[in-house]
């Protein structure tokens, strides 16, 4: 580990000698404390800002609440002494505006983690949680049980629990794919690709036999919407992010040394074929659990990440989290302009993304400054 930091701070033995020697610290120390200073401060208002924005999102809507109303509602719950609101105020806030705002957020935050770490491990800046098929086999299982009738559970779970296990399936077999080859950034790219065409294309077939209910059903889905989250499945959701988060970010100090390639990765002592396919099967259990509770939502684990290497850099100690951050804040809001852009009716969450998310991802690309990715 201390050799990780060496490399990637660029110290060297002598100056660190010489720092300690002098009993101060060196310039560089400086500065680069200072950065860190302002990554941590970055991602902090981030957060803040999602706190802000919850309350106003919550007065947006056919019934007039006040922005203090609903921080009163959400904090009535917790302590009803002190904060008094009325009863149909209450429930709209906790039943209705709520649970849709706190799905965007955990998806957003899931896709933005997910994004980040594809594009370190597949050296891509266009790597998504969607470049490795995962969509199209949660499509796919969408496809059997709505056609077919054919699905893995029943009950509640006749749907979501095909696209869950059908993407699920779909990603260990594009990484078992690459591993026997070799489970290089390249050979993952193109199983992924190979994969999602396949899918695809089989989807398309079923939609060809479908019928009009089975279609829209089917067309619905592929669309992505917030309001099939609710506190029900909240806590599959949350234990996914409480098991798969901590994993990633452990891989913080790997991803960052396998920015430099894979060689410069092995002389240091990564093993960057095991550190791909392990961040590979955790992204796919993170991605597969949103996608198949909240459909298809394209364009945020492209965004995020990109947004906050612009501004903090590539350190994954941080950058993971703020990727998270912004990608909660970029559907949260997207979600909100949705809902009230032509309401009553509400235009599908993952159109929205699509829509804000390509001209925001071309004036990126176009501000951003003119060098190499991963510098």
């Amino acid at each position: 580990m201390i050799r990780y930091r060496a490399f990637f701070h660029g110290k060297t033995d002598a100056g660190l000698s010489r720092s300690r020697r002098a009993g101060k610290k060196s310039g560089v120390e400086l500065a680069h404390e200072r950065f860190k200073f302002i990554r941590l401060f970055f991602v902090l208002s981030i957060a803040a800002l999602l706190v802000l924005l919850t309350g106003f999102i919550i007065t947006l809507g056919p019934l007039n609440i006040s922005v203090a109303d609903a921080y009163s509602a959400l904090l009535a719950r917790f302590w009803p002494d002190y904060f008094h609101v009325e009863t149909l105020t209450s429930r709209v806030v906790w039943n209705i505006r709520f649970p849709r705002i706190v799905g965007g957020i955990m998806a957003g935050f899931g896709l933005g983690i997910c994004g980040c770490v594809m594009q370190a491990v597949l050296k891509n800046p266009l790597a998504s949680p969607f470049t490795l098929g995962i969509t199209a086999g949660a499509q796919f299982g969408i496809s059997i049980a709505a056609v077919i009738g054919v699905s893995i559970f029943g009950g509640p779970y006749f749907i979501i629990g095909n696209a869950f296990v059908c993407a699920l399936f779909c990603s260990l077999f594009i990484i078992a794919l690459a591993a026997i080859k070799g489970a290089t950034s390249e050979n993952l790219v193109l199983a992924g690709i190979a994969v999602n065409y396949f899918f695809t294309a089989i989807s398309q077939l079923l939609k060809y036999f479908a019928s009009d209910e089975q279609l829209r059903l089917m067309t619905n889905w592929g669309m992505g919407d917030l309001a099939a989250f609710s506190w029900a499945n909240s806590r599959l959701l949350l234990a996914v992010f409480v098991i798969c988060f901590p994993l990633l970010l452990s891989k913080s100090w790997d991803l960052n040394i396998m920015t430099a390639g894979d060689e410069a990765a092995k002389s240091i002592g990564v093993d960057a074929e095991k550190t791909r396919i392990f961040i590979m099967i955790v992204t796919s259990l993170l991605v597969a659990t949103i996608v198949c509770f909240m459909g298809t939502i394209a364009f945020v684990g492209l965004v995020a990440p990109h947004m906050a290497r612009m501004v903090i850099g590539g350190d994954h100690r941080f950058l993971i989290p703020a990727s998270g951050v912004l990608g909660g804040l970029v559907l949260m809001s997207a979600d909100a302009v949705g809902m009230n852009m032509i309401a009553p009716t509400i235009i599908p969450t993952g159109i929205m993304t699509s829509i804000v998310g390509v001209p925001f991802f071309m004036y990126l690309m176009m501000k951003g400054k003119r060098k190499e990715f991963w510098t």
